[in-house]
């Protein structure tokens, strides 16, 4: 059994049961964070990774939800008017608080449904789910990098002996999901699987480090394609 890591899906369920179809019947699918916002149907991404248990660790998009999805839950639940901005809104929550049939668009601006109580439950679960999201995985998978396997949202190598020490861990954390930049150096101390910063033309793989970010809600030339990356082989599997 192969493990596939799977880049930032930001909502795109088709293109990613798309993809799914592609890969063996037995891999074991590793998510890398961002399953949320963009596209149109972030809720049922969620669902697909959660039914089936697939790992994932958090991503900042994730972080966005919970962090504004308890302001918007208290919105529903007092009976208030939704805030008109949100940072959340304009990095594409809209379109995930849709998927859950939680708000529509009213003069360009978010309001709540009609009949928003039974997406407002599955949108409280998935919060709670997405609050216990590690931000790494380390697999104890052989590898010819003869390096631990580290799978994170953002780039952590050149950040990775923080997260033993009590006085950077909040570093470590805030690097594990919003870092855009590369690890350096090829003597990293792990072999370190990410995704956050989309790559033109498919994943840049290097000996230390992949990224399998490949812009799938980007439609610009390059981008827009979903990739996975098998650990123990290095194949790629990608679609548009």
């Amino acid at each position: 059994m192969n493990h596939y890591v799977i880049g930032d899906v930001h909502g795109h369920y088709d293109t990613l049961m798309e993809l799914v179809s592609l890969l063996p019947c037995d891999a074991r699918l590793i998510f890398v964070g961002d399953l949320i916002d963009r596209g149109s149907k972030s809720a049922e991404v969620v669902r697909f990774v959660r039914e089936n248990n697939h790992l994932c660790v958090m991503g900042n998009h994730e972080e966005a939800m919970i962090t504004q999805g308890f302001v918007l839950m208290r919105c529903f639940e007092m009976d208030e008017d939704l805030p008109t901005h949100s940072m959340w809104y304009s990095n594409g929550g809209v379109w995930t608080l849709r998927s859950y049939g939680l708000v529509k668009l009213e003069e360009g601006k978010p309001v709540k449904s009609d009949n928003y109580a039974e997406g407002l439950q599955r949108f409280k679960d998935d919060m709670k789910w997405m609050e216990k999201l590690p931000l790494y995985l380390e697999l104890p998978i052989e590898h010819p990098s003869q390096k631990p396997v580290v799978i994170s949202h953002a780039p952590i190598a050149t950040a990775w002996a923080m997260r033993k020490i009590d006085s950077m861990y909040g570093t470590f954390a805030r690097l594990a999901t919003t870092c855009r930049r590369d690890p350096d150096h090829s003597d990293a101390p792990i072999f370190n699987i990410f995704g956050h910063t989309p790559m033109q033309n498919g994943p840049r793989i290097k000996d230390h480090f992949v990224n399998i970010d490949t812009g799938c809600y980007m439609g610009d030339a390059g981008y827009g394609i979903l990739s996975a990356y098998c650990i123990e082989t290095g194949e790629v599997v990608s679609v548009s």
